[in-house]
Parts: C-alpha cells; sequence; structure tokens
C-alpha cells in the first residue's frame, strides 16, 4: 500500500501538467467549437466548411505530399546508410543528414524563404552556373516552398527512427541475400523495408501530425490563397476575434489527424493478428 502511494504521489506532476497544458485546452477547444451566440450548434463548422473548404482540402494534400515524399527519403537514406559499400560515404551521410533536427520550423521557414525566392540564393547560385539566366528564374514561394521546407525538417526525424530500426535487424538475412546474388536495391525493398515497416508508419504517423500543427512555415513561404488550416486559425482570431470558427478548424485538423492515427492503429492490429 505505501509503495503504490508514493507510486500514486510520483505520478501526480506528470498527470497534472498533461491535463492542464493538454486536456484542458481540448476540452475549451472542443466546446468552443460548438458555442454559438444562440447556444450550442454546428453553425461554426458550416461556417468553416463555407470559407475554408479549399484551404482544408489544400492542408491535406500538401501535409499528405509531404509524408509520402518523406517516407520515400527516409528509406533512401536510411537504406543507404545500413547498406551503403563506401565507409566515407556513409559516415558523411550520417553526419550531414541530421543537421535539420536541431532547427525550429520558425528558423526553417525565414531560411527557405530568403533561398527560395525570385532573388534568392537558389536562383543566384544557378544564374552564377549558367544554368539560368536572370529571366528563367522562378520563386519557389508557394505550395512548392511548403513542400520542401516540411521534407527538408521531418526526413532526419524518420531517417533516425528507421536507421536504428534497421540496424536492430539480424545482419544474416542481409548476407545470405548477397551471397545469393541479390541487388542492394531489392535487398532493401525485398528485406529491410518489410521488416521496419511499422517504424516507418510510426514516422510517418508522427511527421503527419507535426506538418499539420505547423503555422510559422506557410505563413513565411506562402501566405497568399489557397493556405494552410494553421494559417487560418490565426487569422480568424487576430482579424476577427473569432474563436468559434477557429475552434471549428482547430476540431477538423484532429479529425483529419485521428483519421490517420485510426489507419495506422488497424493496420497495427491486422499485423499483430496475423
Amino acid at each position: 500500500m505505501r509503495e503504490r502511494t508514493i507510486g500514486m504521489l510520483l505520478a501526480v506532476p506528470a498527470i497534472a501538467t498533461i491535463a492542464l497544458l493538454y486536456m484542458m485546452p481540448l476540452l475549451a477547444s472542443v466546446t468552443g467549437a460548438f458555442e454559438t451566440e444562440a447556444g450550442f450548434g454546428l453553425d461554426n463548422f458550416i461556417k468553416a466548411r463555407d470559407l475554408y473548404t479549399t484551404d482544408i482540402l489544400y492542408t491535406l494534400l500538401i501535409v499528405s505530399a509531404s509524408t509520402l515524399i518523406i517516407a520515400a527519403f527516409s528509406v533512401a537514406i536510411a537504406g543507404y546508410l545500413t547498406l551503403g559499400e563506401n565507409p566515407k560515404a556513409v559516415a558523411i551521410l550520417r553526419w550531414l543528414y541530421r543537421w535539420p533536427l536541431f532547427i525550429p520550423f520558425i528558423v526553417v521557414g525565414q531560411v527557405l524563404r530568403t533561398f527560395l525566392a525570385k532573388n534568392g540564393l537558389m536562383n543566384n547560385l544557378l544564374v552564377a552556373a549558367g544554368i539560368l539566366t536572370p529571366m528563367q528564374t522562378m520563386s519557389f514561394l508557394d505550395w512548392r516552398g511548403i513542400v520542401i521546407a516540411f521534407v527538408w525538417k521531418q526526413t532526419p526525424f524518420v531517417t533516425l527512427l528507421l536507421a536504428g530500426a534497421m540496424a536492430s535487424i539480424d545482419r544474416a538475412t542481409i548476407e545470405a541475400a548477397r551471397n545469393l546474388g541479390a541487388s542492394r536495391l531489392r535487398i532493401l525493398f525485398e528485406i529491410v523495408v518489410p521488416q521496419v515497416r511499422t517504424t516507418l508508419f510510426v514516422g510517418m504517423v508522427l511527421s503527419f501530425v507535426t506538418m499539420m500543427s505547423v503555422l510559422s512555415v506557410p505563413l513565411m513561404i506562402s501566405a497568399q490563397s489557397p493556405t494552410m488550416i494553421t494559417a487560418d486559425i490565426a487569422f480568424r482570431i487576430n482579424a476577427y476575434g473569432d474563436y468559434g470558427v477557429a475552434n471549428a478548424l482547430g476540431m477538423i485538423s484532429l479529425i483529419m489527424t485521428m483519421a490517420v492515427a485510426i489507419f495506422y492503429l488497424s493496420h497495427n492490429l491486422k499485423e499483430k493478428a496475423r
């Protein structure tokens, strides 16, 4: 009984932190989404649908495309770290790919805003190299810039998870496939990736949720319409003080992330049942 009491007391700070910083704001947001001047109803959701349907679909497409590209790059980088035969290239890649992990999204947005602009560093380098002329340069400060920012920032996170999972695989299966003449690409997709797909799905879900909550990148890189839900939420609050529609948009983004999480959980349960 004494040990149980001590354990409960040790858990109280963590439970209180979760309740104060997560559960109470979530309940307030859910309640505010249905609260109207006449009481409770769906007016905020109807208004959000009428005004921001395009932005909702835009957000879903941007985040989904970014997630798929992140998965592709993460598999490629982690696969080379696991199966690469050039020690120097592996060491350089192992050191280089982690840098975006330590850079906040707001810094990523500011850096890529100057890098991807029409007169930015990327176009200046291409012009200096003779690849483009000044008249051929174009700005990437649109949906492409947002995707680039998300992919550059989140790929190292998923790669780190995948590389750790691939490192724990029994090397005997990989060596056996090599001895039978299988190429590295075939080993990667037929032997390595199937064994780490659960970790890959976890990284994709976490990246999807993270990108759905980012505000700085869409504001800094592409502020024109259509834009992402987070920018719409900030606009409704700052411009109109309309917390009802802002909460409704937050609920819509929460439903989208919950749908992805439920898909992952159902897939994981089916895999365990097999």
